[in-house]
């Protein structure tokens, strides 16, 4: 079953998502399959909070210590595995920028997948206007444990790579 999360911002500016199922076949599987998705999704949403408040602690705390990270583009494009080799590749990317924020747009999951569609704002250093980047972001997570994050550069991508093309 695919479930998607839609952020919705509500009156008192928290972050809401809500709830779009794409219908299944047996209901208490469904019941114990959005549960676990939900448990997905809120993990992976709670990476971004953690990011955009610098808080490494929290950024890894559901991380397998092997974390596998890619991305396709950039200097260090390629694989960063475990806490370290990410959290450095993190923050060199972000060294550039006076400001980095990313926005998860949507969550999309399937199975063991969460897709997050991410707007990211960063305001390089001495710059006076934001850049904003639209990315798709492609999560695993098992047991309550993020194995690999894939960042592609066109949402399109991931959405294909997740399965999710209709």
């Amino acid at each position: 079953m695919v479930r998607a999360y839609r952020h919705r911002p509500s009156p008192d500016g928290t972050q809401r998502y809500t709830s779009v199922a794409h219908q299944g076949q047996n209901a208490a599987r469904r019941d114990t399959a959005r549960a676990m998705s939900q448990e997905n999704v809120e993990i992976v949403r709670r990476v971004y909070d953690a990011l955009n408040r610098g808080d490494w602690d929290a950024v890894f705390r559901d991380m397998h210590p092997d974390v596998e990270v890619t991305t396709q583009r950039g200097p260090a494009a390629g694989a960063h595995r475990g806490r370290q080799a990410v959290q450095g590749f993190i923050e060199d990317y972000n060294a550039a920028f006076e400001s980095v924020v990313s926005e998860p747009e949507e969550f999309l999951e399937n199975g063991d997948q969460v897709l997050a569609l991410v707007n990211r704002r960063a305001r390089p250093k001495g710059g006076s206007i934001d850049i904003e980047v639209r990315n798709g972001h492609l999560w695993t997570v098992r047991g309550g444990t993020i194995l690999s994050m894939r960042s592609f550069p066109d949402p399109e991508e991931a959405i294909e790579a997740a399965g999710l093309r209709e």
